[in-house]
């Protein structure tokens, strides 16, 4: 409303500052701080205040000069000269210009304005008021009434403004609001110190602007590094978001922006709280730094250190990582996700739970992608549901498909472990390898090959390969294959182990069959046949079926327990039946031919029926858990194959035929 005002040829007013209007620093931190608009208010005053304080700063009696009046007066009273002058007054002393309606001047020192006041220094800010005391020899002056600062487009209004050029401090108490364009700036006390650059901002501070609002105790802003700081509670919030911190600052020359003390940040569903949270506006980075952490509906991440970087869709956690989606965690030193490639890597130790399975390595990739995914390093694999472990240096698995390969671990050998009906059933191999069933994915099927080695309590064997159908509970041993149950111990080509209710309830021996019984291992009690199918009901074996070219060797005992003699048969069939693993009694089908003869004529090694393996096998028996990790057998026997023996179906159709397909293909 002054910009019509006649004041004369000195005086210089911005109406338009056209294209030289400053413009608002860059809108940052999306979703998370709009602070560039408020950065521009502090610009506003910043540009406003300097327009008083570069006047003369020291104590000076220069006297105030009168430029202009239409009338003027001048008196003498007690001792004081005053001078009176109305319309269109202009005044000045060194670069500071004043303009008025009428002034009063005492001693050429004191100015007192009144009516359209004016005061300008040079071609930068003009501040409009209804009155002004203006001290000369302090340098110090005081507005009051309609206060308007003005600079270009931007505008500071209050109702009393000081500024003392000695001290070099700026000052309101009562209230100001600063616009720039639709952004507004309003706080009760506000201060400048000249000499360190710095502007404070005190007492009910609130910017408001169409994009975003701000509540704030305190705020600093130093004019030298066009830097914001936080001194109090803030509360900064847009439509989506909301920041509250209570110290903090940011830089508006590099966009970095950081909060600490009792950081906080909304967005919706999401919440994230740290002892220090950052922005850098030059690569789009996030950080959340000491305590981090990070909800959004099922999601939930901690850890000391969370960044992410939103131009590449990563986000880094370090320090005690740990990240939770639905029902998977992931518990790490770092982990590294790739929003982009849709893939997450984990270095240090770590586990992830994707129940039912749980998996510890040193360092995992996956790819969400292809649901591929690769450990390294002292691995722990477990599938709860299950109750199967796997401990290895190495895996590759495929969460879609099942596949799961693990190769490495204690001399180069993976351990599979498997609770059993309250037992643990140990298996080592080369490698070992599993797989969902493609006609039920529900159903898995485990292969181990090359010298595999088993080990439990009532049950141990060895064998090249293996395989297990949890369709059916069934193993299958290829390839030279031995089986211990206590006294006994089982061989053939191939052998098939089925359980039921977690306990052994049949071994069916395929081709070459060989069984030997030795309680004692001073006689050995021998079943030799094509096929033999052993039988057994709570662990204990309880009958067996011999098909084909049956052949058997048993000492006979008396009640006392006492042997009496030895009974060598054959036939073609026969069926034999267990008590306390001792055979009972045997039937023999088709003409059966056997001899048996008192122990005192007995030639035991001829006996032996050709197969007989035992004295040298016995070495190859895994007894503790070493064992399974010891270097390979040297007396371990491949039995010859019987040529005039049929086909065997099963054997031909070992699932490990395919293992290599199987592998390629995952």
């Amino acid at each position: 409303m002054y910009q019509n005002a006649k004041v004369g040829n000195r005086i210089r007013i911005f109406s338009d500052l056209g294209n030289k209007r400053p413009a608002l620093f860059v809108y940052f931190l999306t979703n998370l701080m709009p602070m560039a608009k408020f950065a521009a208010l502090f610009f506003a005053l910043l540009i406003c205040w300097p327009a008083i304080s570069s006047a003369q700063q020291s104590r000076n009696k220069k006297p105030v000069a009168i430029d202009f009046a239409q009338s003027w007066s001048y008196v003498q009273q007690k001792g004081k000269v005053l001078q009176k002058l109305t319309g269109e007054v202009q005044l000045h002393q060194d670069s500071v210009f004043m303009y008025c309606d009428s002034a009063l001047i005492e001693d050429n020192q004191r100015v007192f304005a009144k009516g359209h006041v004016i005061i300008q220094q040079g071609d930068t800010a003009v501040v409009f008021a209804d009155s002004l005391v203006y001290h000369g020899d302090t340098r110090e002056a005081e507005l009051f009434g309609n206060v308007v600062l003005v600079n270009g487009t931007q505008q500071l209004f209050t109702n009393q403004l000081r500024y003392n050029l000695n001290t070099k401090v700026a000052t309101y108490l009562n209230g100001a609001v600063l616009t720039n364009g639709q952004s507004r700036l309003s706080s009760k006390k506000g201060y400048y110190f000249v000499e360190q650059q710095e502007v404070f901002f005190r007492d009910e501070v609130e910017v408001s602007d169409p994009e975003f609002s701000l509540k704030s105790d305190t705020l600093k802003f130093n004019t030298a590094n066009k830097t914001a700081y936080f001194l109090g509670p803030t509360i900064i919030a847009t439509a989506e978001t909301k920041v509250y911190t209570e110290s903090g600052f940011y830089d508006t020359q590099s966009n970095f922006a950081e909060f600490n003390r009792n950081a906080q940040f909304t967005k919706g569903a999401q919440q994230a709280t740290a002892d220090t949270i950052r922005y850098d506006g030059r690569f789009n980075v996030y950080t959340l730094q000491g305590n981090a952490w990070f909800e959004e509906g099922e999601r939930r991440a901690t850890g000391n250190l969370i960044q992410h970087d939103q131009k590449a869709d990563k986000t880094f956690l370090k320090g005690n990582a740990y990240l939770k989606d639905g029902l998977k965690e992931i518990n790490s030193d770092e982990i590294i996700y790739d929003g982009s490639q849709k893939t997450f890597s984990t270095r240090g130790r770590s586990q992830v739970s994707d129940p039912p399975q749980i998996l510890e390595a040193d360092l995992i990739d996956f790819n969400e992608a292809d649901g591929l995914g690769y450990a390294f390093g002292n691995i722990h694999w477990q599938d709860t549901s299950a109750n199967l472990a796997i401990q290895c240096d190495s895996i590759r698995y495929n969460k879609e498909t099942g596949f799961l390969l693990a190769t490495g671990g204690r001399n180069k050998r993976p351990l599979l472990m498997n609770i059993l009906d309250g037992d643990t059933l140990f298996m080592s191999a080369d490698t070992l390898l599993s797989k969902k069933l493609e006609s039920d994915t529900s159903q898995s099927l485990l292969l181990a090959y090359h010298d595999v080695r088993l080990l439990k309590s009532d049950l141990q064997a060895i064998c090249d390969s293996l395989s297990y159908n949890s369709t059916d509970s069934t193993f299958q041993f290829f390839k030279a294959p031995f089986i211990w149950t206590d006294t006994t111990q089982f061989t053939a080509d191939t052998i098939f182990m089925s359980l039921r209710n977690q306990k052994i309830n049949q071994i069916l021996l395929r081709n070459n069959s060989f069984i030997i019984n030795s309680p004692d291992e001073l006689f050995f009690n021998q079943i030799k046949g094509r096929h033999i199918t052993a039988s057994f009901s709570e662990d204990e074996l309880r009958e067996m079926q011999v098909a084909g070219n049956a052949e058997s060797v048993y000492y006979a005992r008396d009640d006392a327990g006492a042997y009496i003699g030895a009974n060598k048969s054959a036939c073609s069939d026969m069926w034999l039946y267990f008590g306390n693993n001792q055979i009972q009694r045997i039937k023999f089908i088709s003409e059966p031919n056997a001899r048996m003869e008192p122990m005192k004529q007995v030639d035991h090694n001829t006996l032996r029926l050709d197969g007989f393996h035992w004295d040298d096998i016995k070495p190859c028996r895994p007894a503790t858990l070493d064992d399974l990790f010891s270097p390979a057998c040297p007396n371990r026997i491949i039995p010859s194959i019987n040529t005039s023996s049929k086909p065997d179906r099963a054997a031909a159709d070992n699932p490990l035929r395919n293992l290599e397909r199987a592998n390629n293909k995952n």
